[in-house]
């Protein structure tokens, strides 16, 4: 592969730095959580035909835009993608595979629920070409998973995932915290349970109630009750990276731990600024064309999306990014990793150095560290990440 463009102070190949995937978004769901904000939808019938040669139309046109690059990654999210037949999902796999040449090691994720219908797909799964399954098992005792919507038990996200080990070398699952009425104490021995599970990636995430969700809507009614204080909040997240980083799964971004070279490849384009390809209702991407970086968004509504993919134009939105605005990008991506940014490279998308009177004072008070090639945020800044980006973007 040719040297990342910014080592040569050329803009038209940055996307190198980050490499290149392909995400594939389900919009499906057995039933809608109330804290979900994501593109999905409940339906009672689908045209699993239909579907499939919808992803391999766009598959098709994508390839023709941007055809020859090395694929290191393909990630099949939503929405509950294990609700797809396992045949299509060997189909859409063929066709990446005539379409792009892809790496030795390419990765194949599958997000899934761990309801016993979808775990019993999980070997077909594997035979169609998926290595890496991600799981939402969420909470693991019943009376969070149902204040949470979820549908599965405790004893059935167990099983699921020990269904998964049998079928995949690499799985993933998510638990959120700082729910309602959590004390530090009881998360704690959660984490440590799951811990204990022996699983090579974790993703935690603490709750957030977002507006337009079912937990947005009663928030603002004062229904929600007995959510975390801030400081208790922050006493998790701390304890969350001690008792990871003791297991042997250290924090490598903001909300994912995982044992060495178990990282999620998939993600890390995202968070190291590389292109990827969004196929699907909802999906985002962004995509170097031509020379110039593009973000693109399709059409959210399933059937709009579908009706659109017969038309040949399944995105709402294909615009060039300004290179500062890139720049914008590659720093609040790059700082949520433990790697952070090269310096070097911030400076080729943005035209100027990183303002030296700003990293220095957050280097003084302990949020950032920098050899000059790059800069990382410390665990103390990672908890206000936030703020440590608006201080560099502003500087």
């Amino acid at each position: 592969m040719p040297s990342p463009s910014w080592c040569r102070g050329v803009l038209t190949e940055d996307w190198q730095a980050g490499g290149f995937g392909l995400y594939l978004h389900w919009p499906y769901c057995a039933a809608k959580c109330p804290y979900c904000d994501f593109n999905s939808h409940v339906a009672r019938d689908i045209d699993h035909a239909r579907w499939r040669d919808a992803y391999l139309t766009e598959i098709d046109r994508w390839a023709d835009r941007v055809p020859g690059r090395v694929l290191t990654s393909v990630f099949f999210g939503g929405g509950t993608p294990s609700l797809m037949l396992p045949e299509t999902v060997g189909a859409i796999l063929e066709r990446i595979e005539r379409a792009w040449p892809v790496a030795n090691d390419l990765e194949v994720t599958l997000e899934a629920n761990p309801g016993s219908v979808e775990a019993g797909r999980f070997r077909e799964f594997a035979q169609a070409g998926v290595s890496r399954v991600s799981l939402g098992i969420q909470a693991m005792n019943d009376t969070d998973l149902r204040r949470l919507g979820r549908i599965h038990s405790a004893a059935e996200a167990r099983q699921a995932f020990e269904i998964a080990r049998a079928h995949f070398d690499r799985v993933s699952f998510d638990l959120i915290y700082a729910r309602q009425d959590q004390s530090l104490a009881e998360w704690q021995g959660e984490l440590r349970a799951a811990l204990e599970m022996a699983a090579d990636h974790l993703s935690l995430y603490q709750l957030t109630i977002e507006p337009g969700t079912a937990f947005g809507d009663r928030h603002a009614r004062g229904g929600l009750r007995g959510l975390p204080q801030d400081t208790l909040a922050a006493d998790m997240f701390e304890a969350t990276q001690d008792l990871c980083a003791a297991a042997g799964l250290p924090a490598y971004e903001v909300s994912n731990h995982a044992r060495p070279g178990a990282e999620s490849r998939h993600n890390l384009i995202y968070w190291r600024y590389g292109d990827y390809v969004g196929i699907g209702p909802g999906a985002h991407g962004r995509v170097t064309l031509a020379g110039q970086r593009h973000a693109t968004e399709s059409w959210s509504s399933p059937e709009r999306w579908l009706n659109a993919v017969d038309e040949g134009e399944a995105e709402k939105l294909l615009d060039p990014i300004p290179a500062g605005d890139q720049a914008a990008e590659y720093l609040m991506m790059g700082l949520r990793i433990t790697d952070g940014i090269d310096a070097a490279r911030y400076r080729a998308l943005a035209g100027r150095d990183l303002p030296k009177d700003t990293l220095d004072h957050l280097q003084e008070i302990g949020m950032i560290a920098t050899d000059g090639a790059r800069v990382r945020v410390t665990p103390r800044g990672r908890m206000v990440l936030n703020a440590v980006v608006t201080g560099m973007l502003a500087g």
